[in-house]
C-alpha cells in the first residue's frame, strides 16, 4: 500500500518545522512541492529551503508541480472552488500513481492541513481512484503565529472564538467577542461599523517580511489598508490574517 504524508509547515518560518515532521519528510521516498508561478515564487522558495535546511538526502527526492489556476469567470463561488479542486485532484493522482507500490511521499503544507487548506479535501477525491494510507501531521498555523507576533491570547476568558472569512464577515458582522478572520481579499474590516473594536492584523507571518498591525479599529483601519495595498504592490502577493475582539476579560 502507498502511503501519503500530509505535512504542516508553518507559516514561512523554516523553524516552525516539528521533529514529527522533519522525520517524515526524511522517511518519504519523495517530496511534492506545488509551484504557483512567478509571482509567488517565494512560497515555494520556503519549501525549498525548508528541504535544503532538514532533508539528509535530496537528491532525485524532491517533485515540483504547478497548481491549476482556479477559474471563476462565470462561476459561482463553490462551482469556481469545486472545479479548481478537481483539476488539482487530477494532478494529486498523476504525482501519486507514479509512486511504487509501498512508496511514501509527502505533501508540504503550508500551516496546518486541518485549517482553510483544501489538501486533505483533495486527496480524499483521489482516494476514489488510487488506494493509499494518509498521515496528517498538524504544523504552525496562522492564527497560532498572529497571536504570537501580538503577544496576546487569542480568546477572552470565558468568552468564544469564532473562525470565519472575510466574505462571511460582510455578510454576517460580528456575532462573537473574538472573532478570527482568514482569506479576506476585500478587507470586510473595513465595513464593520464599531470603531471601539479592536483589530490585530499581520501579513507574511512568520517570514522576514512580517507586518503587524493593532489598535482600535477606527484609528488604523485606514493605516491596514494603505499597508496591505503597499506590501501586495511590493511582492506581487499577500497572506493576511486578522482578529477582532471586543470586550475585556471578566467583562460581561
Amino acid at each position: 500500500m502507498k502511503h501519503i504524508y500530509a505535512i504542516g509547515i508553518g507559516t514561512g518560518n523554516p523553524e516552525h518545522m516539528t521533529i514529527q515532521a522533519i522525520n517524515a519528510m526524511n522517511g518519504a521516498d519523495l517530496l511534492f512541492i506545488p509551484t504557483k508561478g512567478a509571482q509567488k515564487e517565494e512560497l515555494a522558495d520556503v519549501r525549498r529551503e525548508i528541504c535544503e535546511r532538514y532533508l539528509k538526502q535530496a537528491d532525485g527526492k524532491i517533485i515540483e508541480f504547478a497548481v491549476p489556476l482556479r477559474e471563476t469567470k462565470e462561476r459561482s463561488y463553490g462551482q469556481s472552488v469545486d472545479e479548481w479542486h478537481a483539476a488539482i485532484a487530477a494532478t494529486y493522482r498523476q504525482l501519486i500513481s507514479e509512486l511504487p507500490e509501498n512508496g511514501t511521499a509527502a505533501f508540504l503544507v503550508w500551516g496546518d492541513p486541518s485549517l482553510y487548506d483544501s489538501t486533505l479535501r483533495i486527496l480524499e477525491r483521489v482516494r476514489d481512484n488510487e488506494a493509499f494510507d494518509l498521515t496528517v501531521i498538524p504544523g504552525i498555523t496562522s492564527i497560532q503565529a498572529l497571536a504570537a507576533s501580538h503577544r496576546i491570547p487569542v480568546s477572552l476568558v470565558g468568552k468564544p472564538v469564532e473562525i470565519t472569512t472575510g466574505r462571511r464577515l460582510a455578510e454576517e458582522g460580528l456575532k462573537t467577542e473574538s472573532t478570527v478572520v482568514m482569506l479576506d481579499g476585500i478587507q470586510a474590516f473595513t465595513k464593520i461599523d464599531d470603531p471601539d473594536t479592536e483589530i490585530f492584523w499581520g501579513a507574511y507571518l512568520g517570514t522576514q517580511d512580517e507586518i503587524i498591525r493593532a489598535g482600535r479599529l477606527g484609528d488604523v483601519a485606514d493605516d491596514i489598508v494603505r499597508t496591505r495595498a503597499q506590501a501586495r504592490e511590493r511582492h506581487g502577493w499577500i497572506m493576511d490574517i486578522y482578529l477582532l475582539r471586543k470586550g475585556r476579560d471578566f467583562q460581561d
